[in-house]
């Protein structure tokens, strides 16, 4: 099949908080062509969104043999194969994690996947179980592992001549974010793990820090992190700090400025990737994860993970790094705390990591890719099965202010930072 075309739904690079499906969907555009697929993007929106879910309309007409929708902003496909991938289904397996609009909104998109996607793409084979017992036929479903970019990745040398020069960023796509704001701080130098060296941002020493990556929301666990935390600056690492590197998402999050709380929010790529290397540990503290791109990222560095035993984080992080409880404070600490003390263990774990994360390669994920979109166009779409209703979402908590009126009638769209997050 030759000359194949994708019409992508590209509206998560336009949100305040692309997160990690942003990501993957520059993944996406930069990744595919090489597989022998051209990309066209077209663009969301909230209000395109909620007239795609709620009216079926207006159909996709940007060119290509098949439409894409990188999550469940599910659009009209029109008379082409329609194609989704699923992150994961954690509004239904934490439901108290989203706001009811964003359980509303996810559940439609999950009814227009499951009535109209002649495939359905997923990041794990966590998430694959989740949909099979959904109701997906398991011949609709495709595992396609997130990838990264190793070539930049070499935890034991420096960024090297192919390292941007400072203050631009890594990812070339990153100027279309209209709300990116990196952080300050010039990168350079070699921040490679226990090199005792100053990490080149933040004027943090190298392995003075514990690292969390990702939008600052319930569903990730920040407060059990910052517990842990506090706990091990309690327990003999008094002055261990702990950089907290996302924008905030939706709903109450703890304070971030207890002590030893760096919080820049927001960080461009070659902060980030100075971070990744600096750190003594990343913890990745989530409730449910439908992959968990921030581990993949630090073990392609070298750094050191400590995740929960959730959703696919035991699937991507395998035995090259600690996995504790969700939600245990107490056993993310001890986790944490052994990475600290031990030297020898924290970089076994990092050189196992950076081997496993070679394992998941681009290649493979736009290969998986191709698969799903070769099956749908030789596969027609499931007939189209009798839709619910959006789901009404249940009014606000009495002490939760209401939303202010919108001019037209208001979506049961995603929280603030689009539908859904993979990070």
């Amino acid at each position: 099949m030759g000359g194949l075309t994708v019409a992508l739904q590209a509206g998560q690079l336009d949100q305040p908080v692309p997160g990690g499906i942003g990501r993957y969907v520059e993944g996406l555009v930069r990744h595919l062509p090489a597989a022998g697929v051209a990309v066209e993007r077209f663009a969301g929106g909230r209000w395109r969104y909620e007239a795609w879910h709620r009216f079926r309309r207006p159909a996709v007409r940007t060119a290509g043999d098949l439409v894409h929708a990188p999550s469940l902003a599910v659009p009209p496909p029109g008379r082409r194969p329609l194609v989704v991938t699923v992150h994961d289904l954690a509004f239904r397996s934490h439901p108290d994690c989203f706001p009811p609009r964003g359980r509303a909104f996810h559940e439609r998109g999950l009814a227009l996947a499951l009535a109209e996607a002649a495939a359905v793409v997923v990041p794990s084979e966590a998430t694959a179980a989740e949909l099979r017992s959904a109701g997906f036929e398991p011949s609709r479903v495709h595992v396609a592992h997130h990838g990264i970019d190793l070539e930049p990745l070499d935890p034991l040398g420096s960024l090297g001549p192919q390292f941007p020069p400072a203050g631009s960023p890594l990812n070339p796509l990153q100027p279309s974010h209209p709300h990116w704001q990196p952080a300050e701080g010039v990168p350079g130098g070699d921040p490679s793990p226990g090199g005792g060296q100053e990490t080149p941002v933040l004027g943090l020493q190298s392995r003075s820090y514990l690292l969390f990556v990702g939008t600052v929301e319930p569903r990730k666990g920040v407060d059990v992190l910052l517990a842990a935390h506090a706990a091990l600056r309690r327990q003999g690492h008094p002055d261990l700090q702990l950089v907290i590197a996302g924008p905030p998402g939706w709903g109450e999050t703890p304070s971030l400025d207890g002590p030893g709380v760096v919080a820049p929010g927001r960080v461009d790529e070659a902060t980030l990737d100075a971070l990744y290397r600096g750190a003594a540990a990343l913890a990745v503290p989530s409730r449910s994860e439908g992959f968990g791109l921030p581990a993949l990222e630090a073990m392609a560095r070298g750094c050191p993970v400590v995740a929960s035993d959730a959703g696919a984080l035991p699937e991507v992080v395998g035995d090259a790094g600690l996995l504790v409880p969700p939600g245990d404070a107490d056993a993310l600490a001890g986790a944490l705390g052994r990475l600290l003390d031990d030297d020898a263990l924290a970089a076994s774990l990092g050189a196992a990591g950076h081997r496993r994360a070679a394992t998941f390669t681009w290649s493979a994920c736009t290969a998986a890719h191709v698969a799903a979109y070769r099956a749908a166009l030789g596969t027609a779409a499931p007939a189209t099965a009798q839709l619910p209703a959006p789901p009404a979402a249940p009014p606000p908590a009495p002490t939760a202010p209401s939303p202010p009126a919108p001019t037209a009638p208001s979506p049961p769209g995603p929280p603030e930072g689009g539908p859904g997050d993979p990070s």
